[in-house]
């Protein structure tokens, strides 16, 4: 049964939030705060971390920390903080998607869904956007059949955007991911690859690669 983690002092949206997942066949681990849930992810693991930022004994941003550290395992903040400084800094911290209060639950399911498909994705290391196809193991990627020409780097861009759509990523956690120690590189160097991986996917049905201003870049599926 997929395990997913609830880290939310309201009880009252706590158990809301519980019940709708566990209407849905998931096993939720009700937590209060984020210091009962990093337990909680230690002892038992998780498929999913679902939680608040603003929580007592340890905050949402503490608790991603924590979750990143001990692997990929997707998190969804569910928050009323909906300012860039609060989002840059849970994207920052490795956050996969972002609610913010008041949510529909029927649309926190859907987001629910979706991480779990991408992180299915990232275990089998395949994707399909469309017409699209890559494969991460051969580091190759077809487009209805006919190889797309792709620079490795290219390539693991559009592999990580497309792993993770409608999340967005900021130039720095790019150039930190993907240029390393490479001191020349600067966000202008990602903005030229983004451009370039736009031009090379004009073809691609599935999928557009989205600026999202004062932040970074997202793709987002059609």
């Amino acid at each position: 049964m997929i395990r997913i983690l609830v880290a939310e002092d309201d009880a009252a949206l706590n158990k809301l939030v519980c019940a709708a997942l566990e209407g849905q066949g998931y096993q939720a681990i009700s937590c209060h705060d984020g210091a009962q849930a990093a337990a909680a992810f230690d002892e038992g693991g998780a498929d999913i971390v679902i939680t608040d930022i603003m929580m007592p004994v340890m905050d949402g941003f503490g608790l991603a920390e924590h979750v990143r550290a001990g692997g990929s395992t997707p998190i969804l903040f569910m928050t009323a903080l909906d300012d860039k400084p609060a989002k840059l800094r849970g994207f920052a911290l490795g956050a996969d998607d972002y609610v913010v209060k008041p949510f529909d639950t029927d649309i926190l399911l859907l987001r629910v869904a979706a991480l779990l498909r991408r992180a299915n994705i990232e275990r089998s290391r395949t994707l399909t956007a469309g017409n699209l196809t890559m494969n991460k193991d051969e580091h190759t990627a077809y487009v209805d059949g006919e190889e797309l020409p792709l620079t490795v780097r290219e390539f693991d861009l559009l592999y990580k955007l497309l792993s993770f759509p409608r999340r967005t990523f900021t130039r720095t956690q790019l150039m930190d991911e993907f240029w390393d120690y490479d001191s020349s590189a600067t966000s202008r160097t990602v903005d030229v690859y983004m451009s370039k991986l736009r031009e090379k996917t004009a073809g691609c049905t599935g999928f557009e690669i989205v600026t999202v201003h004062g932040l970074g870049y997202k793709a987002v599926l059609r």
